[in-house]
């Protein structure tokens, strides 16, 4: 299986009084797929799979497994910890219809870039489906380098990275370069989705396509597809709108947005995040207007 295009990282709504809201999950999956993206994402960060119970995980999961069977698209989930066995646990014991993990770097402790490497050597092996590697420092704590990366790229059972560095640094630029043309790059980081692309990532796992679909799905195939010059223009419309959306943590302020377009049936996150701020959800909601501009 190959990875490229755009896959959305789902939100996960809940209802006003706090419960999973199933409904709107599936009606979710189902707007991202009818929007051209090339698959979804469960359980991602943007997901708040930490304020999840095991229980209420199963249930996403399923959920989201169905809508991918309908539609014949790939089930990305979200898993792993800072525990290499109790990871490789998870991973063997998967529910099915999934189609590859998205495993993020080791947080918290801090491993040596070698011991993230055993780490994911482990992982795969134990994994039926692909791994894409979560590479989000900010979020780790753990800094990877070029030749780390490459390391990981050559093991077997490792398909690809969602690459999240905040930045287009030196390291990014050298990895996109080495990185072996079968090893999927997805860029993870929405505001630098466009030079990204642009640099060469296969594809992308944004969160702001909650809110804008169609629009992130258009910008990441004009990056592959052409014409270049729309594919500038739609990266440049939606660098406002990504910005507005992280404005607050992630995901509060696309939540507000959702649920003010009536997608989901209410803005409510769960502790330790609080809901956007009135001022949050208007700028994105604004923002959000801009992105309809004539095409070009």
């Amino acid at each position: 299986m190959t990875f490229t295009g755009l896959f959305v990282p789902l939100i996960t709504p809940f209802t006003a009084t706090g419960e999973l809201a199933a409904e709107a999950l599936e009606g979710l999956a189902h707007d991202a797929l009818d929007a051209g993206a090339s698959g979804i994402v469960a359980l991602g960060t943007t997901g708040e799979p930490a304020t999840l119970t095991a229980d209420e995980r199963r249930r996403v999961i399923d959920i989201c497994a169905a809508v991918c069977a309908q539609r014949q698209a790939p089930l990305v989930v979200g898993t792993g910890s800072n525990s290499t066995a109790d990871s490789a646990h998870a991973l063997a014991d998967l529910a099915p219809g999934v189609s590859a993990v998205l495993a993020v770097v080791p947080y918290y402790t801090r491993p040596s870039e070698a011991g993230v490497v055993h780490h994911f050597r482990r992982l795969a092996a134990a994994s039926p489906v692909p791994v894409l590697i979560y590479n989000i420092p900010y979020r780790t704590g753990c800094q990877l380098g070029v030749e780390t990366l490459c390391r990981l790229a050559e093991l077997p059972g490792v398909a690809g990275f969602k690459h999240a560095v905040g930045a287009i640094d030196a390291t990014t630029i050298a990895f996109l370069s080495r990185c072996p043309a079968d090893v999927a790059v997805l860029i993870g980081d929405d505001l630098y989705a466009a030079p990204m692309l642009a640099l060469g990532a296969g594809g992308a796992i944004l969160a702001s396509a909650n809110v804008a679909p169609r629009a992130y799905v258009d910008m990441t195939t004009a990056w592959r597809d052409g014409p270049i010059e729309r594919a500038r223009h739609l990266g440049n419309l939606l660098a406002p709108l990504a910005e507005a959306l992280f404005a607050e943590p992630n995901p509060v302020v696309m939540k507000g947005v959702l649920a003010a377009q009536g997608r989901i049936p209410s803005p409510a996150v769960r502790l330790p995040l609080l809901p956007a701020t009135d001022a949050a959800v208007a700028a994105a909601l604004g923002a959000l207007e801009h992105c309809y501009a004539p095409r070009v």
